[in-house]
């Protein structure tokens, strides 16, 4: 297994970054640091060179499961690779559509507390809680019926969706919730325990503000 410290001195990433700064290292040299040594049969740069082509090749849609696949990268490494790269997304492409709370997700479906019609809408979220997508489920009077857990998850499940955040309009500008209300949302709760996605809130708009499960602690 050949690690960092056995290259030749003028070869090692390590000390290269601490005599040039990190600024000077090739993106493979970044990966060595990271992965810290090879395998029998695969040094630490032939390593390194096919995470990095695999990264720059599937960048937007890398997984663990992928980066498996390369022989002599585990789990742990793999893991930190990931973790390594999202942290960098969430620093450095900062999403100005973040959700902290039933204001803001008012502010972002506030086209909606107008309409004449109900509709019932998922926001899903990754787990920095930017929003992901905003999708209309149903248009109509909401029912347990109707509105069921399938529709709302498989799209969460399609988004990687760490949560979710359930919301309708009331046409009639009142903002209580009504029995049904109540019901559809403790159903979604029990299904998103199931399935381990976190739901959020469930947020009841009209053009006279807005009604939020969370904030009244009866989510």
């Amino acid at each position: 297994m050949t690690k960092i410290k056995a290259l030749p001195v003028y070869e090692r990433p390590r000390e290269k970054l601490i005599q040039k700064g990190v600024k000077s290292l090739k993106n493979e040299e970044l990966l060595a640091i990271l992965l810290g040594s090879g395998i029998p049969g695969k040094d630490i740069r032939k390593l390194s060179r096919e995470v990095a082509l695999l990264i720059e090749r599937e960048f937007e849609t890398l997984t663990i499961e992928k980066l498996c696949q390369i022989h002599g990268l585990g789990v742990a490494k793999a893991s930190q690779i990931l973790a390594s790269l999202e942290l960098s997304k969430r620093l450095l492409i900062p999403n100005p559509r973040t959700i902290i709370s039933a204001k803001m997700v008012y502010e972002a479906l506030y086209d909606f507390a107008s309409k004449r019609q109900e509709h019932f809408l998922l926001m899903t979220l990754d787990g920095a809680s930017h929003i992901i997508k905003i999708r209309t489920v149903f248009i109509g009077t909401l029912t347990q019926s109707i509105v069921h857990p399938r529709e709302v998850f498989a799209d969460a499940i399609c988004d990687r969706a760490a949560g979710i955040i359930i919301a309708h309009n009331h046409p009639s500008g009142t903002l209580m919730p009504s029995i049904e209300d109540k019901r559809i949302t403790q159903r979604l709760k029990e299904v998103a325990k199931l399935v381990g996605i976190d739901l959020l809130d469930h947020v009841i708009i009209s053009h006279n503000g807005y009604y939020s499960f969370n904030d009244e602690g009866i989510l």
